[in-house]
């Protein structure tokens, strides 16, 4: 073989060195265009950092186009709130107890008891009762220490005593709960202590009864006896204890294993006190206490603004908290047998208001959340400028019986689907935190769960969006919307878009749909109104 000279070598190395120029221009050229292309992809990238739907064929393209030429696609975001953002979830993992059938209640004066009671047979109290389930009467008060006497053949009617209670009365209370299905609380005065007339008239009661006493209670707020001059200071449970085994002597003998109820004390902070000595001295079928929110003779004076406040709502989580641990530690149930917005019968403006039902539609589902085995709404029906679920407008419409359906009423026939329900551990945020909010979250023996709202902010404030996290079992539900013209609204309170009917019966109108879209369901809430949201899974 030949070897080629220098003029050879110069050739292919000329040819070599434009072969190597071709590589490398290939080269550029593939990196040119791989930087187009990422720069398309890029520019179809939503604005959050997150990728947009890409359109392929565009993204091709783009890659043979200068970067001026390609346009970002528009990407859809879900619109802000206009208004506050409140975000709810349920943890149904963690139920608590069922909601039990009687947790419903109404309490009434002694005073009233006679009145009540011969409604059996007239006016609406029956149909009232009915559409509510079943329930518990109460009757106590003040009244049944310092005015009411029991009387029979053998008791007369002391001087003391503005009234009386008598047998009549305890047959036609006994025909008012039969006909209604509610059971019936008495309480028994110690102010003015007559153990033997308190014997006789539990004797009466349990005759008259039967089956519908679930029990007594012996003295009303006995805790501040003697700070009303009704005992001598210092006056503490053990004396009471002492007055109670002389009552509970005599009753056992005249009418043996009617369930005692109890200490019935004025607050919470008297229950710390007063509880677990009940507990363990008496061993009632039920510890019992009150609550009202705001006092009638509070400073600052009582107002909506005050009883419709997230203080007032914590302070009151508190209170229910302190009960329920307190007979939980004496292994008793607790049933907060009195209760309402404003002590000393209410104060017209804030009780007889709108604001009323919505209290009422926040508050009692914490007394379901905090353990209680039930309630009881105190109320007047002879006055309905105070604290009063239902009332008459008049002396003739109170004779016949002929109430009418208070703002609370409402939140009363909203709520009563909780019955037999499980509350769920709920967690609530609010943005911005102030809003004020209120939530509840409940599960249905069938797995529907129930959301209990309420937007305590004012007229005027803007609707807060409300989104329910409730999975991705779920398909969607309804909304019953409890409304008032406002809070001070005194009349035209709504519920399901109807009122009650002057009969007493209520029944909704057609209620607005919530769909669930990817778990989620959103429902609009306006200021001071209330909702109970039912989603069912699919």
């Amino acid at each position: 073989m030949m070897r080629p000279g220098p003029a050879g070598r110069d050739a292919a190395a000329a040819g070599a060195g434009a072969s190597l120029r071709g590589v490398l221009s290939t080269l550029l050229l593939l990196a040119l265009v791989a930087s187009l292309a990422l720069a398309a992809l890029h520019a179809f990238a939503s604005d959050d950092g997150s990728s947009g739907d890409i359109d392929r064929a565009a993204a091709a393209s783009a890659a043979t186009k200068p970067r001026s030429a390609s346009k970002p696609r528009p990407v859809t975001k879900p619109a802000a709130p206009a208004g506050p953002l409140v975000t709810i979830a349920g943890d149904s993992t963690h139920p608590g107890p069922a909601v039990p059938p009687a947790f419903i209640g109404l309490s009434f004066e002694m005073s009233a008891l006679a009145q009540i009671a011969r409604y059996s047979d007239r006016g609406d109290f029956v149909t009232l009762l009915r559409s509510l389930g079943p329930g518990v009467l109460r009757f106590g008060g003040a009244s049944a220490d310092t005015r009411i006497a029991w009387t029979d053949n053998r008791t007369p009617r002391p001087a003391w005593a503005s009234g009386v209670v008598d047998v009549d009365d305890l047959r036609e209370l006994g025909a008012l709960a039969a006909a209604s299905g509610w059971h019936v609380v008495l309480t028994v005065g110690i102010v003015h202590f007559e153990p033997q007339a308190a014997a006789r008239e539990v004797a009466a009661a349990k005759a008259a009864l039967g089956e519908w006493l679930a029990g007594i209670e012996i003295g009303n707020e006995p805790n501040a006896y003697g700070s009303h001059a009704a005992r001598a200071e210092p006056w503490t449970f053990a004396q009471y204890a002492e007055e109670v085994a002389v009552y509970r002597g005599a009753i056992e003998v005249a009418a043996p294993g009617v369930p005692l109820l109890g200490p019935d004390v004025s607050g919470s902070a008297a229950f710390e006190a007063w509880g677990p000595g009940e507990a363990v001295a008496e061993r009632p079928a039920l510890l019992t206490g009150h609550h009202y929110p705001l006092g009638c003779e509070q400073q600052p004076p009582p107002s909506v603004e005050r009883l419709l406040s997230a203080q007032i709502r914590a302070k009151e989580i508190s209170s229910l908290r302190r009960y329920v641990s307190i007979a939980q530690a004496g292994g008793t149930p607790f049933r907060l047998d009195e209760t309402n917005t404003v002590s000393c019968g209410g104060v017209a403006g804030i009780s007889d208001t709108f604001a009323s039902a919505l209290w009422a539609a926040g508050f009692l589902p914490q007394v379901i959340n905090a353990g209680a085995v039930g309630f009881n709404l105190h109320g007047n029906p002879s006055r309905c400028d105070g604290y009063t679920p239902v009332c008459a407008a008049g002396a003739g419409a109170l004779s016949e019986g002929a109430l009418v359906a208070q703002p609370e009423w409402y939140a009363l026939l909203m709520l009563r689907g909780l019955v037999g329900e499980q509350p769920l551990p709920t967690t609530v945020i609010r943005s911005p935190r102030s809003t004020n909010v209120q939530a509840a979250t409940f599960l249905a023996p069938d797995g529907r769960l129930d959301f209990v709202l309420v937007d305590d902010d004012p007229p005027g404030a803007r609707s807060a969006t409300v989104r329910l996290r409730v999975g991705a079992r779920y398909s969607g539900g309804s909304v019953l919307k409890l409304a008032g013209e406002s809070p001070l609204a005194l009349s035209g309170v709504t519920l399901g878009g109807r009122e009650v009917a002057a009969n007493g019966e209520w029944s909704p109108g057609r209620l607005p749909a919530v769909a669930v879209r990817a778990g989620t369901a959103t429902v609009e809430l306006a200021p001071s109104t209330a909702a109970l949201v039912g989603v069912a899974p699919g």
